[in-house]
């Protein structure tokens, strides 16, 4: 008979790795069952290689749709890597025992087989042991998901993860059997748990998997069978030679539906391996962890050496004597608390008070360098790659474009077939996450050119592996991504902002199906200024199309569906405005307006233009946004200089309050004078309504006037002042052009004009005879 141990580990734990290695290390066993997908068995051998190194993932994916997939991180801290290297360099036989994914991932499995959709980090179909940081509700199916946190909760720690790091990772010494204690904890807190809907098939097939590999090594002739495995599958594990339960395992997986999967290794990173990216296994302090599992010996010096070193790159005072009074708060904090050495809590706090003095910029910086940390792992080039990855490097050499260190400009010209496809190439990068090109301002005319700047990082590696979740190349990652944008989107104007992205990306299909999304936020949304928001880009791109020849139509159909509705929602829109929403309404009022005059369709500027009528008569609505409508009916000819005089002589009149006569000549003759100089009579009603006022009044009222003639260019305000200098001027209604016409100024600039424009048409007319004389 085979001697059989199980060793329940917890993922991503440097204390769980080092009893492993050590429990390993004594024992020897030839055959080692870890907790992983069984399709990326052939995988395990790179995991010895000399180029691998973590954090890598392990992704198994369907090929026919590459977004069913999931990812199996590991880090040099992780159990089941310190197993996979442990059987490699000892030549014991490695096996992956959990369910596989070509059963996880099929069709007729059940949306557990499925990976979560996410914010584009894609967590791995495998259940963790516990999520570390998750709240435990109090009913006891909670404690499958987390059964970590239920053992902090009855020992007064405010989550799993900081009781595992008290009570394992943080611990001195190796004595004692860690794996023991875990089993009898879990097989105690299986015994509370109650079945958890969701999960409870999926997880009754995986042990059910993971019991008859174990039988099948058995029988293989092995002498001593190593199985590493989540800690709460312990307890269900150790059955597998109970009576009966061949039969009922074999039961449990008969009829499971299978699918096609393929694998590749994929650099990961400690960023990704945090709880704080969505990843439901993860950790709160991957670099900590890394810190710990390395240098366990001298784990505070080493951690605040680099904390110091770290504060003194960015020019913060970090001295010897500061590190050695943080290391001995450390420690007191460790003693008072009953730990045998500090904890990152403790050295948390110990920087806190002596290197950063409470500050919470540097801390946040060495939580996010220290704690968190920003390690890339690598993978060998000869292993095999994710799908977006060879999409992505067979791109790059169709485009002659190549990923490196070296920043420079790129000038393209869209009227080249290559040129266009870098442009979508990079377009579609952005929308994925990897900005590997900025757009800058293009140099010289023509709207067919295209300016950016490419500055390569290589981190970016991970995002073209988490990318594998949204599609099979990039085109489909980028298209993938949108759609979760546009599904996630709460206002329409985000929508808008994507259409535009979607058509610089060539992304046709996808941006079809954000449109169909649009139309119906639309139809839905009651906020008028959301949808106002939405137009002018919609506008300018219905206008000007794409000079990528992109299809335009349709957004122009969706153009001509939402400015009826702003247009019968504006004057309630507009209503009880206060000074901040009335200048943000009235930035809309002018936005919207240059979009239906972009637009140039008679019907759409009817429309706006009776919406701009209701408001201009609107008589409790905020002056801005009224004074604001009129100039925009003024300068669009739809009110003629003479009733734009009479509403202004109503807005300023004496029954009208100053403040709200103020707002009202804000509105109208902000950003521009061009009314006051060209508009027969306006000038005289603003110059009557400042004199009338009384010196209080008027004194209140200066800084905005003030205000107000500031936004107008110099040369217009110099225009108006001109013309209130001259007699009458400001007095009189009556400003016709002949009264200021200077008949001497005229004659001084008629000689320039002559030799400009040549003689005049009687001059030569007559002279053309005498040369046929001649």
């Amino acid at each position: 008979m085979p001697e059989i141990r199980i060793f329940g580990i917890r993922h991503h734990g440097p204390g769980s790795a080092r009893s492993l290695r050590a429990a390993l290390d004594a024992w020897r066993p030839d055959c080692l069952l870890i907790e992983g997908p069984p399709d990326a068995e052939a995988l395990i051998p790179l995991a010895g290689h000399a180029a691998m190194a973590p954090p890598v993932a392990l992704l198994v994916y369907r090929p026919d749709r590459p977004r069913d997939c999931a990812f199996f991180p590991f880090a040099a801290f992780s159990p089941e890597w310190v197993a996979m290297r442990h059987g490699i360099a000892a030549g014991a036989a490695l096996r992956f025992i959990d369910l596989p994914h070509a059963i996880q991932l099929a069709d007729g499995f059940g949306a557990d087989g499925e990976a979560p959709p996410g914010d584009g980090a894609p967590q791995p179909v495998a259940a963790p042991v516990a999520s570390a940081g998750e709240t435990v509700p109090a009913a006891p199916a909670a404690i499958r998901r987390d059964p970590l946190g239920e053992l902090a909760g009855a020992a007064g720690f405010p989550d799993g993860e900081r009781w595992w790091d008290a009570f394992v990772e943080s611990r001195a010494g190796e004595d004692g059997d860690v794996f023991a204690a875990i089993a009898e904890a879990m097989a105690a807190l299986r015994e509370g748990a109650g079945p958890d809907p969701g999960e409870a098939a999926r997880e009754e097939a995986r042990e059910a998997h993971m019991r008859i590999a174990i039988r099948r090594a058995a029988k293989d002739g092995f002498a001593r069978i190593a199985v590493v495995c989540g800690a709460w599958h312990v307890p269900a594990l150790a059955r597998h030679d109970a009576k009966g339960q061949a039969a009922a395992d074999a039961a449990t997986l008969r009829g499971l539906p299978k699918t096609k999967v393929a694998c590749a290794w994929a650099p990961w990173s400690y960023e990704r391996l945090a709880t704080a990216s969505g990843y439901r296994a993860g950790v709160l302090s991957p670099e900590w962890y890394d810190t710990l599992w390395h240098h366990e010996a001298r784990v505070a010096a080493r951690w605040l050496a680099r904390a110091a070193a770290l504060l003194r790159e960015e020019d913060l005072d970090a001295s010897p004597a500061s590190v050695i009074e943080a290391a001995r708060l450390a420690e007191a904090l460790a003693g008072f608390r009953g730990r045998a050495r500090p904890s990152l809590e403790d050295l948390d706090e110990a920087v806190q008070a002596t290197l950063c003095f409470a500050d919470p910029a540097p801390m946040a910086l060495i939580r996010r360098k220290l704690v968190i940390g920003e390690r890339l792992g690598a993978t060998p080039p000869d292993s095999p790659s994710t799908p977006v990855e060879a999409d992505f490097e067979a791109q790059c050499r169709r485009l002659r474009l190549k990923p490196g260190t070296d920043a420079g400009e790129l000038t393209l010209d869209l009227r080249k077939e290559t040129d266009l496809a870098r442009s979508h190439f990079l377009n579609r990068l952005q929308l994925i996450g990897i900005p590997w090109g900025t757009r800058r301002q293009a140099r010289g005319r023509g709207t067919f050119k295209e300016a950016w700047f490419l500055s390569w990082q290589p981190e970016w590696v991970v995002e073209l592996v988490a990318a594998s979740a949204e599609g099979g190349t990039v085109a489909e990652a980028a298209a993938g991504r949108v759609r979760t944008r546009a599904r996630a989107a709460a206002r329409v104007s985000e929508l808008s902002g994507l259409i535009g992205t979607l058509l610089d990306a060539d992304l046709a299909e996808a941006g079809a199906e954000v449109i169909r999304v649009l139309n119906d936020r639309a139809a839905l949304s009651a906020d008028v200024f959301d949808l106002m928001e939405a137009l002018p880009p919609l506008a300018e791109l219905a206008r000007y199309g794409s000079v990528r020849s992109s299809e335009a139509a349709p957004v122009l159909a969706v153009v001509r569906g939402l400015v009826p509705r702003v247009a019968a929602g504006l004057v309630a829109a507009c209503q009880s405005l206060d000074d901040e929403a009335a200048a943000a309404a009235k930035a809309r009022l002018v936005a919207v307006s240059g979009a239906v005059a972009l637009i140039e369709e008679p019907e759409l500027k009817a429309v706006w233009q009776e919406a701009l009528r209701g408001l201009a008569d609107q008589e409790h609505a905020h002056g801005r946004v009224v004074g604001r409508a009129v100039r925009l009916l003024f300068d669009d000819r739809a009110v003629a200089a003479e009733e734009a005089g009479d509403r202004m002589r109503l807005a300023l009149s004496r029954a009208a309050a100053a403040p709200a006569a103020a707002a009202w000549i804000e509105g109208f003759l902000e950003d521009s004078g061009t009314a006051l100089i060209h508009g027969r009579g306006l000038l005289p009603v603003v110059d009557e309504w400042l004199c009338g006022l009384d010196e209080e009044t008027f004194t209140e009222l200066l800084p905005l006037v003030r205000r107000t003639f500031a936004t107008i260019a110099p040369a217009e305000r110099r225009a108006i002042g001109e013309a209130l200098a001259r007699p009458g001027g400001g007095a009189s209604g009556d400003t016709a052009p002949g009264r200021t016409f200077d008949a001497e100024r005229a004659a001084k600039v008629l000689p320039i004009l002559r030799l400009l424009l040549g003689p005049a048409p009687e001059t030569r007319e007559w002279a053309a005879p005498e040369e046929d004389v001649r």
